[in-house]
C-alpha cells in the first residue's frame, strides 16, 4: 500500500496559514469549521488555500481506490466482479462529488449544485481523452518504420531526426481490438445526444421525459456492457494484463530502449559497469549480475547452468569473455526481439538467451529458467487485506472530502470573479486525474505496441464507464428531486470533444507523433467552447 508521509514542512504550512486565517477573518465573520486541523474561513485566499487541500486528499484518496482496485482484479481476475465493481471503484471520487452536488435542501441550490455536478463529469470525459490520451502518443512514440527483426547496426548511430520530421515519422501503433474499445465508448456519447433535444425542444414537462428515457437508456448501457464482458470477458483480459504490467517485464527493457530503438551508447555503458575489473571483457561471475537485472520477477537464484548457457550465447570469439562489440551486437538484437515479442503474455526475456543447444531437448532448455516460488494461487490473505484497506481507506477520504470541496468550490467562483464552470471542469478533474495520468505515462514509456495498445484500451473503457456511471448518478438526482437543470454547454462540449475523438480513435490503428499534440489542442478548445457558451452566450 501506497504510504503519504506528512512532511514537516507542510504542517508547518498549515499551522501558519490556519493561525494567518484565523487571526484575519475569524474577528469579524463566523464560519462554521469543517474539520480542526483545517482554518475555519470563509475569504477568498482561505477558501482557496482549502480547495487545494482538499483536492490533494481527493487525489489521494483517488490512488488508494486505483491501487487498491487493481490489486483485487490481479488477485481474482476476469470475472463477474471484473466486469461490474472493479471498473466502478475506480470512478468512486467523482461519483460521490456529483452525488453530495445535488443532496442541496432548497432548490436553486440543487439545480446549481447538479450544474457543478455535470462540470465534473464533462472535465474528467475531457481530459481522458484530451490530456491522458496524447500523453500515451507523445511519452510512448517510437520510429513507426522500426519494424524489421533484422537489426543493421549502423542505423542505430543515425542522428536523431528533427522535432518536424518526427511529428510523421515517429508515434504509436495499436492492434485491432483497440479500436473496437474506441468504438464502444463512442457509444455512451448517444445519452448526451438526447439530453441535447431539452435545449432545442425546450419544455418543462418534455425535459422531464426526456429525462427519464435518457435515465433508462444509461441504466441499459451500463448493465448491457457488464453482461457484454461476463459472456465476450477480452475487455476484461485486457485490463487483467494491463493491471498485472504483463507487457512490462523487466528494468533493463526500460532503461535501453529509447524511441522504441536499442540506444548503442546506453549498452556500452551497461558494458563498462559490467566490467568491473576494467580489463575490457566480461567475465561469468560480471554476467551473471546482467541476468539478475534481466528477470527482476524471480524469487529464485540465476543458476549456474543459465550463466554458462548464455555466456556461451554471448561468446562469439570463444574466448571464455564476452568482448565489448559482441555484447553490442547481441543486446541490440535481444533488444529488437523484445520489443517485438512484448506481444505474448507469456514473454520470458532470458528466453532469448536460452538458445537451442545440440543434444538439449526443450525441457532441459525450460529447466535452465528460474521459476517463481510461489503462484498467483497462492496469494496471500494479507494481499486481500491490503487491497481491501487500501479501497475502504480511499472510499472514507473522499466520503469526508467531497462536501466540504463542494461547498468551497460553489463559494469561491463569485468571490474570485471567475467562470461558474471553471473549477469543476477543470480543478476537480485534474487532481482526481494525476495518478492515472502518471501510471499513464508509465505504461507508455515502454513504447511498444502492447504497451500502447493495452494503455488506450483502459482510457476508453474507463472514459464509458465514467459516462454511463457518472450521468446515471446525475439523472437519479435530477428525476427523483425534480430539480432544474440547464446544463447543455457541458452536454454540448462533451458531445463536441469526445464524439470527434472517439470517431478519430475507433477508425485507425496507427498514431503519428502530431496527432498526440493535436490531442493537448483540443483540451484548450473545450475550455473556450465552454467559455463561449456559458459566459458568452448565457446557455447556463
Amino acid at each position: 500500500m501506497k504510504i503519504y508521509p506528512k512532511s514537516g514542512i507542510l504542517i508547518g504550512f498549515l499551522a501558519v496559514f490556519t493561525e494567518l486565517c484565523w487571526k484575519t477573518e475569524a474577528t469579524t465573520v463566523t464560519c462554521e469549521l469543517q474539520y480542526g486541523f483545517l482554518p475555519c474561513t470563509t475569504g477568498l485566499w482561505g477558501r482557496l488555500f482549502l480547495i487545494v487541500v482538499y483536492q490533494y486528499l481527493m487525489s489521494i484518496a483517488q490512488s488508494y481506490i486505483s491501487d487498491g482496485s487493481d490489486k483485487f482484479f490481479g488477485l481474482v481476475g476476469p470475472g463477474v466482479f471484473g466486469a461490474s465493481l472493479f471498473h466502478v471503484l475506480g470512478n468512486f471520487p467523482t461519483l460521490f462529488i456529483i452525488l453530495e452536488s445535488g443532496l442541496s435542501k432548497d432548490e436553486m441550490s440543487a439545480s446549481t449544485s447538479a450544474a457543478m455536478g455535470m462540470s465534473i463529469l464533462a472535465g474528467s470525459a475531457v481530459m481522458s481523452l484530451t490530456l491522458i490520451w496524447p500523453s500515451v502518443i507523445v511519452f510512448g512514440s517510437y520510429d513507426l518504420t522500426d519494424d524489421d527483426d533484422n537489426v543493421n547496426l549502423s542505423q542505430l548511430f543515425e542522428e536523431e531526426p528533427s522535432f518536424f520530421k518526427k511529428l510523421t515519422a515517429y508515434g504509436v501503433t495499436t492492434d485491432s481490438e483497440t479500436s473496437t474499445t474506441a468504438r464502444i465508448m463512442l457509444v455512451s456519447m448517444i445519452p448526451f445526444l438526447f439530453l441535447m433535444l431539452a435545449k432545442i425542444i425546450n419544455s418543462t414537462s418534455v425535459t422531464r421525459v426526456i429525462v427519464l428515457v435518457t435515465l433508462i437508456i444509461v441504466c441499459c448501457f451500463f448493465i448491457t456492457n457488464i453482461i457484454y464482458q461476463i459472456f465476450q470477458p477480452w475487455i476484461q483480459n485486457r485490463k487483467f494484463d494491463y493491471v498485472r504490467q504483463k507487457f512490462v517485464k523487466n528494468k533493463l527493457l526500460k532503461l535501453l530502449s529509447i524511441n522504441g530503438k536499442p540506444n548503442v551508447k546506453l549498452i556500452r555503458e551497461l558494458y563498462k559497469g559490467l566490467d568491473e575489473n576494467h580489463d575490457g571483457k566480461v567475465s561469468s561471475a560480471e554476467l551473471k549480475t546482467l541476468l539478475m537485472g534481466i528477470q527482476v520477477q524471480a524469487d529464485g537464484e540465476i543458476s549456474d547452468d543459465l550463466v554458462q548457457n548464455t555466456m556461451n550465447q554471448l561468446d562469439i570469439s570463444g574466448d571464455d569473455s564476452i568482448q565489448e562489440d559482441e555484447f553490442v551486437r547481441i543486446m541490440t538484437k535481444w533488444l529488437q526481439e523484445a520489443r517485438n515479442s512484448l506481444s505474448k503474455n507469456d514473454y520470458n526475456p532470458l528466453s532469448f538467451f536460452i538458445k537451442p543447444v545440440a543434444g538439449t531437448d526443450e525441457e532441459q532448455q525450460e529447466a535452465l529458467l528460474p521459476k517463481n516460488k510461489t503462484s498467483d494461487a497462492e496469494s496471500s490473505i494479507w494481499d486481500y487485506m491490503e487491497a481491501l484497506a487500501s479501497v475502504i481507506l480511499g472510499i472514507t477520504i473522499s466520503a469526508l472530502i467531497a462536501r466540504p470541496l463542494i461547498m468551497n468550490v460553489a463559494n469561491i467562483a463569485s468571490d474570485a470573479h471567475v467562470p461558474s464552470f471553471f473549477i469543476p471542469y477543470f480543478v476537480i478533474p485534474a487532481a482526481i486525474s494525476i495518478p492515472r495520468l502518471l501510471k499513464t505515462i508509465a505504461s507508455a514509456r515502454q513504447k511498444t505496441k502492447r504497451a500502447a495498445s493495452l494503455t488506450l484500451s483502459q482510457i476508453y473503457s474507463g472514459t464509458f464507464t465514467s459516462n454511463t456511471t457518472s450521468l446515471l448518478t446525475f439523472l437519479l438526482i435530477v428525476y427523483i428531486k425534480d430539480v432544474p437543470w440547464d446544463v447543455t454547454a457541458e452536454i454540448l462540449v462533451v458531445l463536441v470533444t469526445c464524439g470527434v475523438m472517439g470517431i478519430f480513435t475507433s477508425t485507425r490503428t496507427v498514431f503519428p507523433l502530431w496527432t498526440g499534440y493535436f490531442g493537448y489542442l483540443m483540451y484548450p478548445t473545450s475550455l473556450l467552447m465552454l467559455y463561449l457558451l456559458t459566459v458568452v452566450w448565457g446557455w447556463s
